[in-house]
């Protein structure tokens, strides 16, 4: 009895069979787990998970830059650039190859060079900048009629067919007639002044634009159509919200196709009986002889018919912007 004085014998009987022997880090409370036990355990987790694994995870505040795809990026778009240029650019060079090297009459046809110099000069006279000023009031003149006149008649007719019934022997009469044959008779009942070059590019431009929204409209799905009804939509309001919306791409088009239409006809048109404008440009420039000047008011065309294209482009991605592409 003397041995056991001072110890406590433990009060349940299971205990004392494991007591002291038996105690492991585990059945301890945690401030009392041995620490690098648990060291051993964190070092196996870790290797559990696979080599490498901490050093894939950046420390708080050292985010990865993705750098290398934005100059992938940059590349791509460099690469589709000089790629969709590429025919330009052979243009451009055979143009300035040809005439020095004598294939062609540099008389007829004088090297880019030239004709960019010329156009330079122009520029700098002001001559270039009159012209292309008159040529684009009216063109745009023209332009904004056929769009606010014929689009509302083009929706009419192909939204009711009575008006597309009595309308169509018309249109399919004035639709094959060239714009161009017509001009005599413009001018001859509209005189030289502005209104007969406005009304002849009104007159060009509406076909395209007349006859891409009747197709717009007849083409709108039937399945489309039939949904909107059984949901209780009126003619007003399925028109509105079905209609018009799907005809937008299709309208679009003809509108684009008339922007060409507006610079492309306005030359004939300026040739007869105009003072300013770069058919007239162009005609005068022909007629003494001054052909770089002719090649640069060509030019100047083609770079207005490709911004303004460019422009409508723009202009139908916004208003088409509920899409899927």
């Amino acid at each position: 009895m003397a041995d056991n004085k001072g110890v406590l014998a433990p009060a349940n009987p299971e205990e004392s069979e494991k007591f002291p022997g038996d105690v492991h880090w585990y059945d301890l409370p945690d401030d009392d787990a041995d620490p690098e036990e648990a060291e051993l355990q964190g070092q196996a987790a870790r290797t559990e998970d696979g080599p490498g694994h901490d050093e894939d995870v950046p420390p708080p505040g050292e985010e990865s830059i993705p750098g290398g795809t934005r100059l992938q990026r940059v590349i791509r778009k460099t690469t589709s650039l000089l790629r969709r240029s590429a025919a330009v650019a052979l243009l451009l060079v055979v143009w300035e190859t040809l005439p020095r090297l004598g294939v062609v009459d540099r008389v007829f046809l004088p090297p880019l060079s030239e004709v960019l110099g010329a156009w330079y000069e122009l520029i700098l006279r002001g001559e270039l900048g009159e012209h292309v000023g008159a040529s684009l009031g009216r063109s745009l003149a023209g332009f904004a009629l056929a769009i606010v006149t014929v689009i509302p008649l083009g929706l009419l007719i192909g939204w009711y067919k009575p008006v597309a019934d009595f309308l169509t022997p018309l249109l399919e009469l004035f639709r094959n007639t060239s714009a161009v044959a017509l001009l005599p008779v413009f001018t001859l009942i509209l005189g030289l002044g502005e209104t007969a070059k406005i009304t002849f590019v009104l007159y060009a431009c509406a076909w395209p634009i007349l006859l891409n929204t009747i197709s717009g409209v007849k083409t709108v799905d039937a399945l489309l159509i039939k949904s909107a009804r059984s949901m209780g939509l009126g003619p007003l309001r399925l028109f509105q919200k079905v209609i018009l919306p799907a005809a937008v791409p299709t309208i679009f088009t003809g509108v684009r196709l008339a922007g060409a239409y507006s610079i492309l006809v306005l030359l004939f048109a300026e040739m007869v009986g105009a003072k300013a404008g770069l058919g007239y440009l162009i005609n005068a420039a022909q007629f003494n002889f001054r052909i770089p000047d002719m090649y640069a008011g060509i030019i100047t065309i083609s770079l207005l018919g490709l911004l303004f294209n460019q422009l409508l482009v723009t202009l139908e991605r916004r208003f088409s912007t509920w899409r899927i592409t």
